[in-house]
């Protein structure tokens, strides 16, 4: 195992830049995720830490060794692919024993660790099976226990669960992380499945047109996100982004009202027609009452689709005589219907505040 040095890392096809600068360091033994929107360069962080794209420039360190002129076979990692990449024509044990071999590790000590990785995945049954022959969890299993059988100082995972249907794949995560736990060896994982990121992270990197957003825990960006970005991308369903202009003490959000606090208007101390974007995840607003219509801090709007979760349903919908979408949850006893009106009301003390220019966050929730 071994910590993992990025130093300025910039790669660029021609005029392309794929990613720019990125600059972090994995401690030894830590689970990271890479997450972002399809294009934003995770990827290529990824193979470029593998060996198999090379730094146009900076520098790259696994433990103490500056690796960017080593070539991948000699770099002491293994990486798992989205498609599983095992060798068709060998049994379950065969690809396990695949990169043992090519070491000239013993038949005993070979032997040994198929058994012991072959334990801790639960495929001791599969060994004499063919990948064809195999679901495509336990495939997923197995190319997992090949990476892992090597023993390598770094494990690079490529979207390794994009394959798998919704409860295979929760259950393999589940599996991956107590994995990971087991063995504690230094992780790299990309994914664009901001639950994947959230639930397997000890750290996550948001990552957008190659350059990195925010570096901390889950819970810190989930909590304290850097932009507007990174706010919208973590969470399910996202949080709402809301376009605003100040006004004599509220925020106008399509005509209507948002009385704003003291303390907002002391940090901010926003000018007559300021423009900000107000953040505000679905869990932080609630229907009013047919019988309490009380318009005070809350907005107008029409329900466009109806999503039942079983133990809520998911309502998106729009603002009145505009295209702003905002999701909630009803209870799941609600009985509404799709172009009925509704009245939301917002948790004013969960509010997040952006510059409406750049993103950057300007107002957390926890500052009330």
């Amino acid at each position: 195992m071994a910590k993992v040095s990025l130093q300025s890392i910039t790669r660029k096809y021609g005029n392309v830049t794929a990613i720019d600068d990125i600059t972090f360091e994995i401690p030894d033994g830590e689970f990271w995720v890479l997450v972002g929107p399809s294009g934003c360069g995770k990827s290529t962080i990824l193979r470029t830490i593998a060996g198999l794209e090379k730094a146009t420039s900076g520098k790259l360190y696994i433990g103490e060794t500056l690796v960017n002129n080593i070539p991948a076979r000699q770099r002491d990692v293994a990486m798992v692919f989205q498609n599983y990449a095992l060798y068709p024509h060998m049994s379950v044990a065969e690809n396990l024993a695949f990169g043992l071999k090519m070491r000239q590790e013993s038949p005993t000590d070979i032997n040994h660790r198929i058994q012991e990785v072959a334990h801790a995945l639960n495929i001791e049954h599969l060994l004499k099976r063919k990948p064809k022959q195999l679901s495509g969890g336990q495939q997923q299993r197995v190319a997992l226990g090949r990476a892992i059988a090597r023993k390598p100082q770094v494990f690079l995972l490529d979207e390794p669960l994009s394959n798998l249907d919704a409860q295979l794949r929760d259950d393999t995560r589940a599996e991956l992380k107590q994995l990971h736990y087991r063995v504690g060896i230094t992780t790299v994982y990309v994914t664009h499945d901001q639950v994947e990121a959230m639930t397997l992270g000890d750290r996550i990197v948001v990552l957008k047109d190659g350059k990195i957003q925010q570096i901390d825990t889950p819970q810190a960006i989930y909590a304290t996100p850097a932009n507007s970005m990174v706010a919208s991308f973590l969470g399910s369903p996202p949080m709402n982004i809301l376009s605003t202009i100040y006004s004599e003490g509220n925020f106008v959000i399509n005509n209507q009202l948002i009385a704003i606090s003291n303390q907002i208007k002391k940090q901010l101390q926003p000018s007559q027609g300021a423009t900000f974007n107000l953040g505000i995840r679905p869990e932080n607003l609630t229907l009013i009452a047919e019988n309490n219509p009380d318009e005070t801090n809350s907005l107008l709007a029409e329900v466009a689709v109806i999503e039942p979760l079983g133990k809520e349903i998911l309502l998106r919908t729009k603002l009145q005589e505009s295209h702003t979408n905002i999701d909630l949850f009803a209870p799941p006893d609600w009985q509404g219907k799709v172009g009925e009106q509704i009245r939301i009301d917002l948790n004013l003390e969960k509010l997040f505040i952006f510059d409406s220019h750049h993103g950057q966050t300007v107002y957390y929730p926890d500052e009330n």
